[in-house]
């Protein structure tokens, strides 16, 4: 599970079942004999949390969470199938002050949750193994250093002086579920002196486009035969020292790596041959990565193997927020779904965790760039405290060491808003570092991963550090604060590590089974609404400011008089401001080099920022960033009296032939104006049209000059291939809103399948806004999306795991325009 070998020939065994978990007071047990015998045992699993072990023994609930951080947690493991002898114990993430216990004798303390441990033990046979995880309530009350400044967002403010995560002490944001418990692997370790250990490894392209992969490693054999393998070539290793030995394998043919969207995320086989015997050792990626900061030093833009890539996608939270997983089955849903949406980075925050190599490894395999935060954010940390950095510098190296053959980690970041914070309470710039993001992290990402850039803080850059037309932002212009969807041009993003943050409403089916509760009006749905703590508004009222700029209806009416109707606007509103942002970010021309939504997942059903919602179900938003994040698309843009322009985008590694039309129509349906081009893109290139030229004479597609009244209520430009005869993209534009382009129109369905896939044909007279497929047992490729009139549009059917393979699709197709429902 934990990621590529770090030692061959040794026998590592996870401690998974037999764990008891009791709960006692605060200090109330010095040793695990002063436990007494009457207390409740409670099964638990490991790795996991005390959370997860008591919610599974119905004890605890993850909608209402009492506070874990007030008692001592004691695991209790009698190790009966562990033989007497030489062994190690690993323990690979300790939440958070811990002391671990070996037939009653102490062996090891851990005061943070983001450290591995390794410790040598003689097993007797049947040995007792404990661990108490200790109250830290207490410590949070401790006074620590005076602070420069002090968070709103996060409590209690003794956070900033342990090691752990801020899950679950954002009020507001996430639920206040303390992360207690051996919530990574606990292992037993056997090896002797002939095992190779300390395996260390990592593939590198230069500046000059060299490719070499570099592996060192440590053993006791004498005089080993050592050979370094990958694609068909080899390597023998040299001594460099005692018991040392290193190898540079030089691939000079060897594919490299890229983002999906951009290419083929190639990955090669590593194996390394001992005295003639083969071991698989992992898998690696070749790519360059470099940022391009502009002719003014201000710009941030990735530079994946030369070219100029457009990042997007997702700041990411937790698989489940009460056990806090890290498998790859945990995983692979919700990194699978960002990949489908179109993505091509992920954001770990400094506000989460560290996830396991596993995570990096499927990022490798899908092709997901990872933005890596360490975790840091927003606290003035403690700046001489010598235990405090000794624990920042192991954390850092332990985790650096674990990813340092992946590929897909593009960019290492010193924390979160950290910057910002001191920026915002006034202090000047040289007061906004410090010794961390400054100089012990930088010192440790250039000695162990030299290819990735790192980043001081994000935000960072510009006059202030949330200047957005600077480095990187945080851009909550449209979204948070209430800017027109004009500003996404007007501020000139250069970099979005964040933006757009929505109450994301989920698909009325998760609603149903998940969140039984009058929508808005009542107090169980208010709490799954996010808010910034202290703040007069909720993310509510953000979405309904939207919903009344785009749509021109009153949000509290609707919402009171036609409650199914607010949630479909509701959900339709966030997935259009999310296509129109991210249209103005990809247009040619534009500043901005790449933007990522805030967040991923949410942690609980409900109205949450996630665009995937807590049950794993792509929420109307999803579907949104699936179309605006399609590497071979189509976008208009709004240029007023210099008309409508088109851009046609080709990221992929392939030449894009297509035919281009674009067509004026009246009332959504009567042809005014139209026009059609054959074009011909080189791979990862981009033009921009006047759409008059596609005319070949003037119109007022924008309706700036107003001759008149207007003569069409949308424009559709439509990406044909000329290879597959198929439909790449599609964009829609609304001279005169889209509320004056909502009609009630009727539609035809109907199914088809092929081979043991599902398809739904879906037809219009008119022009559909916001169209919404709802099948049981099937979850549709595309969903509220926009329909022209007289084309089929054929969306494919994917059967939900639950779901038998011979069961037919049968189900909804509505409107937002209209309460008509039409049956497939």
């Amino acid at each position: 599970m934990w990621g590529n070998a770090t030692e061959i020939g040794a026998t590592e065994t996870a401690l998974t079942e037999g764990w008891n978990l009791v709960l006692t007071e605060a200090g109330a047990c010095a040793l695990p004999a002063d436990v007494p015998l009457s207390s409740q045992f409670i099964p638990a699993p490991v790795p996991g949390t005390v959370a997860a072990a008591l919610e599974r023994a119905g004890q605890f609930d993850r909608d209402n969470p009492e506070p874990l951080n007030g008692k001592d947690a004691w695991y209790f493991c009698r190790l009966f199938d562990e033989q007497a002898g030489e062994a190690v114990l690993r323990f690979r993430g300790l939440a958070t002050l811990c002391e671990v216990f070996l037939n009653g004798q102490l062996i090891l303390s851990s005061e943070s949750m983001f450290m591995s441990h390794e410790v040598p033990v003689t097993l007797a046979g049947g040995d007792d193994l404990v661990l108490c995880f200790r109250a830290l309530e207490p410590r949070l009350a401790e006074p620590g250093p005076r602070a420069r400044w002090r968070p709103q967002m996060i409590t209690p403010q003794g956070l900033r002086t342990v090691r752990t995560t801020l899950l679950g002490h954002m009020p507001g944001w996430c639920p206040e579920i303390d992360a207690v418990g051996p919530w990574r692997p606990v292992t037993v370790l056997r090896s002797g002196p002939e095992v190779l250990r300390q395996l260390s490894w990592r593939a590198v392209v230069t500046d000059e486009g060299e490719r070499c992969l570099y592996m060192s490693l440590r053993t006791g054999r004498e005089d080993p035969t050592l050979i370094l393998r990958c694609d068909d070539r080899q390597q023998s290793f040299e001594r460099i020292g005692d018991g040392q030995y290193s190898a540079i394998l030089k691939l000079p043919e060897a594919a490299l790596w890229w983002p999906h969207t951009h290419g083929t995320p190639r990955l090669h086989d590593v194996t390394l041959v001992v005295d003639g015997e083969e071991h698989f050792v992992g898998r690696t990626g070749f790519r360059h990565i470099a940022v391009d900061t502009g002719a003014d030093g201000q710009d941030f833009a990735l530079l994946i193997n030369g070219e100029r890539v457009f990042c997007r996608g997702a700041v990411w939270t937790t698989p489940d927020i009460v056990g806090l997983p890290g498998g790859r089955e945990d995983y692979a849903r919700w990194l699978e779904l960002a990949a489908a949406a179109g993505m091509n980075m992920i954001r770990v925050g400094g506000t989460m965790a560290y996830e396991t190599p596993d995570f990096y490894r499927l990022c490798d395999e899908l092709g997901l760039l990872v933005w890596q935060d360490f975790m840091f954010a927003n606290f003035d940390y403690p700046k001489t405290d010598r235990a405090f950095l000794g624990h920042v510098q192991a954390e850092a190296e332990q985790f650096l060491e674990a990813v340092r053959p992946s590929p897909s980690l593009a960019v290492l970041c010193g924390g979160s808003e950290i910057h910002q914070q001191a920026a915002m309470f006034g202090l000047p710039a040289q007061f906004w570092g410090g010794a961390i993001p400054d100089e012990i992290l930088p010192e440790i990402a250039g000695r162990l991963r030299s290819d990735v850039p790192y980043v001081p803080n994000s935000p960072y850059g510009g006059a202030m550090p949330f200047s957005p037309n600077a480095g990187v932002t945080h851009y909550y212009g449209v979204g948070a604060y209430c800017r027109p969807l004009e500003d996404v041009r007007r501020a000139e993003v250069r970099f979005a590590a964040e933006s757009v943050a929505f109450a994301h409403v989920p698909q009325q089916r998760t609603l149903d089974r998940h969140l039984a509760a009058p929508a808005v009006h009542s107090p169980l749905w208010k709490a799954r609404v996010p808010r910034d703590r202290g703040a007069s508004w909720d993310f509510e009222d953000i979405r309904d400011h939207y919903l009344q700029d785009l749509y021109g209806l009153d949000p509290a009416r609707l919402r009171r008089q036609e409650g199914p109707r607010y949630l479909d606007f509701s959900r339709a509103v966030t997935a259009e401001v999310i296509e129109a942002v991210y249209a103005e970010w990809r247009r040619d021309g534009s500043s901005c080099n790449g933007a990522l939504v805030w967040t991923l997942q949410d942690l609980l059903p409900g109205p949450g920022w996630g665009i995937i919602d807590s049950t794993g179900e792509p929420k109307p938003a999803w579907y949104a960033m699936r179309r605006a994040f399609r590497p071979q698309q189509v976008l208009l843009s709004d240029e007023g009296t210099n008309g409508l322009d088109i851009h046609v985008i080709n990221e992929s590694a392939d030449p894009l032939d297509a035919e281009l039309e674009i067509v004026c129509l009246r009332a959504g349906q009567q042809q005014v104006v139209s026009g059609r081009r054959e074009l011909s893109l080189a791979p990862r290139t981009k033009e921009k049209l006047a759409s008059t030229d596609l005319f070949g004479a003037f119109f007022d597609t924008t309706y700036a000059f107003r001759f008149g009244p207007p003569s069409h209520d949308v424009t559709i430009a439509r990406l044909h291939s000329l290879v597959t005869r198929t439909v790449v993209a599609e964009a829609f534009y609304f001279p005169l809103g889209r509320a004056e382009a909502l009609h009630d129109t009727p539609l035809e369905t109907s199914l088809s399948c092929e081979g043991e896939t599902w398809f739904l044909d879906v037809r219009t007279e008119k022009l559909a806004q916001s169209v919404h497929v709802d099948v049981e047992g099937y979850r549709p490729a595309d969903d509220w999306f926009h329909l022209a009139p007289g084309t089929v549009k054929r969306i494919e059917l994917l059967r939900r795991p639950e779901t038998q393979p011979d069961a037919a699709p049968t189900g909804q197709v509505r409107t937002l325009a209209s309460a008509r429902i039409f049956e497939i």
